[in-house]
């Protein structure tokens, strides 16, 4: 495990426990949610929605680190609200749950700004992980999604905001929710060569957040 991974379990001495909003239709998904989610030491549930109005109000009263909301709740779509609510309240993450595994389905909620978007049939798996990096401001995408996303052939963008080719493939990774040292790794070069190539791309392209990047990446094309 590496030091200061956002993903490891919290020190409860050290830092206060994640709090979370469950937004489902489903009280018996949201029962077996609740049970994954407070299972953990560092996280914590302070209330469940049962729709989009309602999540919209718990976070707005109980101002948690995380709404994990469903992409789907009766017959309404959450994908409008999720840039609604980050407008209202900037200092909750989203983390999307939903049965859809489309790739369009997952550009439209991160670029609407939602940190991560998990299949339900894999919540049990992947779920604590990806409510763990967006309380860290980190991205998770489902594995499956983002092979889906990365399989387009990389074309050269060189105009791209002056992007060379390395930037474009980096700020690429990234917006896939690839930390640093992950895309060191794929890339065979330092961190501190990433880091780099990082500032530059925050600099050309006048995007400091991790967000911001993923939504520049998703409006010209890179995870098309």
């Amino acid at each position: 495990m590496r030091e200061n991974d956002p993903t490891a379990p919290a020190d409860e001495t050290s830092r206060p426990a994640i709090g979370v909003v469950l937004a489902d239709d489903h009280a018996v998904v949201r029962s077996g949610l609740r049970m994954l989610l407070e299972a953990e030491p560092d996280i914590t549930v302070l209330a469940e929605a049962s729709d989009v109005d309602s999540a919209a109000r718990y976070v707005l009263g109980h101002k948690p680190q995380v709404l994990v909301l469903d992409l789907n709740m009766g017959n309404e779509s959450s994908l409008p609200e999720i840039p609604r609510i980050l407008e209202r309240n900037p200092a909750t993450a989203i983390v999307v749950l939903t049965m859809q595994d489309d790739p369009a389905y997952a550009r439209e909620a991160l670029g609407g700004g939602a940190l991560g978007y998990v299949l339900k049939q894999a919540a049990d798996e992947e779920l604590i992980e990806a409510v763990r990096l967006a309380a860290a401001g980190e991205t998770y995408l489902n594995p499956r999604l983002g092979a889906k996303l990365a399989a387009t052939p990389l074309t050269s963008n060189g105009a791209l905001s002056g992007l060379t080719d390395r930037e474009v493939e980096v700020l690429r990774l990234i917006a896939l929710g690839h930390t640093n040292s992950d895309i060191a790794d794929q890339l065979f070069l330092s961190v501190r060569t990433i880091e780099t190539h990082r500032a530059h791309i925050q600099q050309k392209t006048r995007r400091s957040s991790r967000p911001e990047l993923v939504r520049y990446a998703i409006d010209n094309g890179l995870l098309e």
